[in-house]
């Protein structure tokens, strides 16, 4: 056989471990699955659990909505926000019975909803009524640690007792047969019918049928995974939940991937053909075309988000957020500062999302505090001082890139109930504009607060007020240094003092704490969800609710006690508009701002829409999978020339070294 000189050896080699190295380093996934059906995503932290009815993190959700299905789900294209049937043939049947002071909410399921296939079933598992009790038993188990046990409770009826006898109960094999525990008021009429009482009137309720915890929960499932030497081998709810949805999880190695499945069993479903009137008639293209169009999605660990633009750079992501690193490359602003892409985004076909967020971030203050609470009448004039002073729509400019608006209310858009007018106390109203009243207004009201120009009566001195915070690195420094500048405009002193969390949590519990910053996500998209964050009895220092500034207002209250038991009617929202004109006079928070969240989506992927209050939204995406094969391979080419160069003076070294051997 004829020798092949080392050089050419060398070349050979070289190329065969570039091709291999970029291949590996380039394309994160497998070969083959960037050219089928697939749905690349990721995600910054492993999910705690799947359990449904422990699962209580948006993290978490992201996964357990596409695999569990609740009796109801969001509409996808509807704003405001509307619910409708998904496992049901129509919305929950609701009667009041007076004479009792009892709501009845009759549930229909359908029949054609199938479990994904798993081996506790003996072939297709239909859905029952029998299943959605058994889940609802489930959760009354404290033992499971339900993060809405205690919000239930008082609720629905026979649940406490339920909770009470599960709590006294003894399973040496490890199963406790839920069945047997169905609340007094949860009635399983027959294999498709489920009456759900609950005490008095409370029209939000309903909401929770659209979450996961009240998904249903098959028995056998529960079964097998109380089995000896399960949870050894990640056989949970914990670990692989089973439900009816368009997904099930397939893989869950939560240090590295995650991958759902179509579910082979999914019921008929469609994309909708109808919205609201100001969407983009492109999103009811697919209008009555059969679900889900993708049949996998992968969801990749990425803990550093530079890495993960990257990669959604080089089409190998199909969707991306706008971290602070990335902002200016990706966002610009046109001529009325509206967020558009960048010219170089544009050239690459992206998408631009962006929505206002169903959530608030506020400051509160301690209305429990001798100096900035309610013991003080003069306090009130020092809180709408520090409201109008405190320039949110600076912070939203230089901290967030833009992405916020400015909290005129607790109450964020598209919630039932908001309100769209100006708050009186901290702007004025020009044209369609909210224009934050002049600092001199603020001065006036801290003189009448008895700190003309922030000096304390008391020590002759600046008036001095306490900002707690969990404990902060330098990346903070800043906007604490801006919040300092922004009380040093009325003449007063703001001390930061920052904790670890616990230490925190703990002067927030003790109505310790004198300022604070604190923030709120919408668990369902009515005014109630965040109206009760101000109720008296709510207070956190004195029953350890979520009203966290310990508020307390007789007529509030009052309001909210007939807003909570109410439908949304023109009444409602008037109460309600009473309610939050109580809140801006006694300023017990200042309300901050609504987050913007921004999203990029590659021109592959189709029907996006920003659903906030949907968990089940993978179901309606669409891929054109040569479009983002092309995209791949063009902005993927290996860049060769170095390659050459370094074989080329290699070369030269080697040939000058075999000439002086062979010499």
């Amino acid at each position: 056989m004829k020798k092949t000189p080392l050089i050419y050896s060398i070349v050979c080699l070289s190329l065969i471990c570039y091709q291999s190295i970029y291949a590996a380093w380039n394309n994160p996934y497998p070969r083959g699955w960037t050219k089928e059906n697939t749905l690349f995503s990721a995600f910054s932290a492993p999910p705690k659990t799947l359990d449904p009815v422990k699962s209580y993190s948006s993290n978490e959700w992201i996964f357990l909505g596409n695999i569990v299905e609740p009796p109801l789900q969001y509409h996808y294209l509807k704003r405001p926000y509307e619910l409708e049937p998904l496992i049901l043939t129509e919305m929950p049947k609701i009667t009041y019975l007076a004479d009792q002071d009892i709501t009845e909410y009759h549930l229909h399921l359908r029949d054609d909803v199938f479990y994904a296939p798993h081996p506790a079933f003996n072939g297709k598992r239909a859905v029952t009524a029998e299943d959605l009790g058994y889940a609802i038993a489930r959760m009354a188990d404290r033992a499971l640690g339900s993060p809405i046990v205690d919000m239930m409770l008082p609720l629905m009826i026979g649940l406490e007792d339920s909770s009470k006898a599960l709590a006294d109960l003894s399973t040496p094999e490890g199963w406790r047969d839920y069945r047997q525990h169905l609340p007094k008021g949860v009635r399983v009429i027959n294999a498709r019918e489920l009456v759900i009482q609950i005490k008095g009137v409370y029209p939000p309720f309903v909401y929770w049928l659209a979450m996961p915890f009240f998904a249903p929960i098959p028995w056998e499932v529960d079964q097998y995974y109380a089995q000896a030497g399960m949870k050894e081998q990640n056989q949970s709810w914990g670990w692989r939940p089973v439900g009816s949805g368009a997904y099930y999880l397939s893989e869950n190695n939560p240090n590295r991937r995650m991958v759902l499945e179509r579910n082979p069993n999914f019921h008929s479903d469609t994309y909708p053909d109808s919205a609201s009137a100001d969407m983009p008639v492109t999103l009811l293209k697919d209008a009555g075309k059969p679900l889900p169009f993708i049949d996998r999605i992968v969801f990749a660990l990425e803990k550093e988000s530079v890495p993960y633009w990257g990669k959604f750079l080089q089409g190998y992501y199909d969707a991306s957020g706008v971290s602070s690193e990335v902002f200016d490359q990706a966002i610009a602003l046109d001529a009325q500062g509206r967020f558009q892409l960048t010219q170089t985004m544009q050239e690459k076909g992206l998408q631009l999302l962006s929505s206002v967020a169903t959530s608030l971030s506020y400051m509160g203050f301690n209305m429990k505090d001798a100096v900035i609470g309610q013991d003080n009448p003069k306090a009130k004039y020092l809180r709408q001082a520090i409201s109008i002073a405190v320039d949110y729509e600076e912070e939203i400019a230089i901290f967030q890139n833009g992405r916020g608006m400015v909290a005129q209310s607790p109450i964020p858009p598209d919630i039932a109930g908001a309100t769209k007018d100006c708050n009186s106390v901290t702007h004025k109203a020009e044209g369609k504009n909210c224009i934050r009243r002049p600092l001199n207004d603020a001065k006036t009201l801290l003189a009448q607060a008895g700190y003309p120009d922030g000096i304390d009566p008391n020590t002759g001195k600046a008036l001095v007020l306490y900002y707690d915070t969990v404990s902060t690195g330098a990346d903070d420094k800043a906007l604490l240094d801006w919040m300092r500048k922004q009380f040093s405009k009325l003449g007063i002193q703001l001390v930061v003092r920052s904790s670890d969390y616990n230490r925190f949590q703990e002067k927030m519990r003790s109505g310790n704490a004198q300022i604070f910053s604190w923030g709120w996500n919408a668990d369902y998209p009515d005014a109630e969800n965040f109206l009760f964050l101000l109720v008296g009895s709510n207070a956190k220092a004195d029953n350890g609710g979520e009203n966290a500034s310990n508020y307390r207002n007789a007529d509030f209250d009052a309001l909210y006690q007939q807003i909570s038991r109410m439908e949304d009617s023109a009444k409602r929202r008037e109460l309600i508009a009473q309610a939050i004109h109580i809140v801006r006079e006694d300023a017990p928070w200042l309300f901050g701002f609504y987050p913007q969240n921004v999203s990029l989506f590659h021109g592959w992927v189709n029907n996006v829409y920003p659903n906030l209050m949907a968990n089940n939204t993978l179901k309606y995406r669409r891929l054109d999978i040569e479009s983002r094969s092309l995209a791949q391979e063009a902005w993927n080419q290996p860049v060769m020339l170095p390659l050459w160069i370094f074989v080329g003076l290699f070369g030269l070294v080697l040939g000058a070294i075999w000439w002086r051997v062979r010499r």
